[in-house]
C-alpha cells in the first residue's frame, strides 16, 4: 500500500511539472487574440497557459470583409486593400491569450498577401 502511494504522489508531481513546460506544437497557421497585445497570425510553435510562440507572424491591426476572428479564420479578408497588417516579424512571444483559431488554407493565403502596411 505505501509503494502505491508513492508512485502516485510521483505521478502527481511529474504533472505539476509538465504544466511549467512548453508544448510544442506542429507549426499550424492560426489567428491568436491576447488580452491586450492585440491580433496576431502566424505558424503556433508552443504554448504553456496563457503563452504563446507564434513564428511568422502578422499583427492584425484592422481588417475588412470578415465580420469576426471566426469568420476570417474560415474564409480569410474579402477586402485585403482596406486591411491594416505590419509586416511580418520571425518570431513573437504573446501573454495573456485568450483564443486560438485554426486557419484554413484560403484564409492563410488571404492573410498572407495583403499588401504591408507602413507609415
Amino acid at each position: 500500500m505505501l509503494e502505491e502511494m508513492k508512485l502516485k504522489d510521483i505521478l502527481e508531481l511529474i504533472k505539476l511539472l509538465d504544466g511549467n513546460k512548453m508544448i510544442n506544437e506542429d507549426g499550424r497557421y492560426c489567428i491568436v487574440r491576447t488580452y491586450s497585445a492585440g491580433v496576431f497570425a502566424g505558424e503556433l510553435q508552443s504554448r504553456k497557459e496563457r503563452e504563446v510562440v507564434l513564428h511568422n507572424a502578422r499583427r492584425l491591426w484592422k481588417w475588412t470583409g470578415a465580420a469576426s476572428l471566426s469568420q476570417l479564420c474560415m474564409d480569410g479578408v474579402s477586402d485585403p486593400e482596406n486591411c491594416l497588417f505590419p509586416c511580418e516579424v520571425n518570431r513573437v512571444d504573446l501573454l495573456e491569450v485568450i483564443e486560438i483559431l485554426d486557419c484554413t488554407e484560403k484564409a492563410k493565403k488571404s492573410i498572407k498577401e495583403v499588401p504591408i502596411w507602413k507609415k
